[in-house]
């Protein structure tokens, strides 16, 4: 992937980049594997809004993307096309199996139309075929993993993101995580062989303000510049500190060092966290 960086002929062209989609092969999607998506706004049943920043942007189609492929098994398929998804920062790509159907998939950083792809139980360790973590090489890169078996893969599915098998020598297979958190994950359970796509995205800046509307975010601003009643930050004559030992939310919680996990039941398949002092 390229980054086109733009001249700065504007105050808003100035460090703003984008991403060149020299691996996209097709602009539209297909009509059929598409549907209509409603968007809240960040706001409830009652419409109230419940989460910030939401609102506006351009009108886009939710793809069907099969994160499970399970019902196409040792069904061998020929990738047809690599697409920009909207509601994603990774490619998707366009595949057609030996029995006519299509679908979507996340695309492989290696993948080029006409590679073949498959769903086995043991398949080659090749970009894009998908089997069972027992089979898959320790040290491969892999990302759209099950967690629970037929659920269909639930982790690592964002832009450049992989993980490894570091180990096959438990009951089941010890996984690191883009985190660096290794964890046990049933050996039945599938992965994608391969890193995603798309693994620049993080360099893209987007440059100005209105960017940022054209994709649903509204502006966020300070709590310091607010007034006390509308965050604990707010208030003072001009620019003064916020007054506190620990900076904290527009509801009064602690916003930064918080521990925020709180399902503990799914403790015992951490191996070893994120949090390398922790375990």
């Amino acid at each position: 992937m390229t980054v086109i960086k733009y001249k700065p002929t504007t105050p808003g062209r100035r460090g703003m980049s984008k991403d060149a989609q020299e691996k996209i092969t097709k602009k539209t999607p297909t009509k059929q594997l598409t549907t209509s998506m409603k968007r809240g706004s960040g706001r409830n049943n009652s419409g109230r809004i419940t989460v910030r920043h939401r609102g506006g942007g351009h009108k886009r189609r939710y793809r069907m993307v099969d994160f499970n492929r399970a019902d196409k098994l040792n069904i061998p398929g020929i990738v047809e096309e690599i697409e920009y998804d909207p509601n994603r920062n990774a490619y998707i790509m366009l595949v057609k199996y030996k029995d006519s159907e299509r679908r979507y998939h996340l695309a492989p950083n290696e993948v080029k139309i006409g590679h073949e792809v498959v769903t086995k139980v043991k398949a080659k360790a090749y970009p894009g075929n998908r089997m069972t973590l027992n089979h898959i090489p320790i040290g491969f890169p892999i990302f759209n993993i099950e967690l629970k078996k037929g659920k269909g893969g639930q982790v690592i599915r964002s832009a450049g993101s992989s993980g490894k098998v570091v180990s096959l020598e438990t009951k089941h297979a010890q996984v690191q995580m883009p985190s660096g958190e290794i964890r046990f994950v049933p050996k039945e359970c599938y992965a994608t062989v391969g890193e995603v796509s798309n693994p620049e995205h993080s360099n893209i800046k987007i440059g100005k303000a209105g960017r940022s509307r054209w994709m649903g975010r509204r502006p966020e601003v300070r709590g310091s510049a607010m007034n006390p009643v509308d965050h604990p930050h707010g208030g003072g004559e001009g620019n003064q500190p916020i007054g506190l030992k620990a900076p904290k939310t527009p509801w009064g919680a602690k916003a930064l060092g918080k521990k925020t996990r709180k399902n503990k039941a799914t403790d015992k398949w951490i191996v070893r966290s994120r949090h390398r002092n922790k375990k």
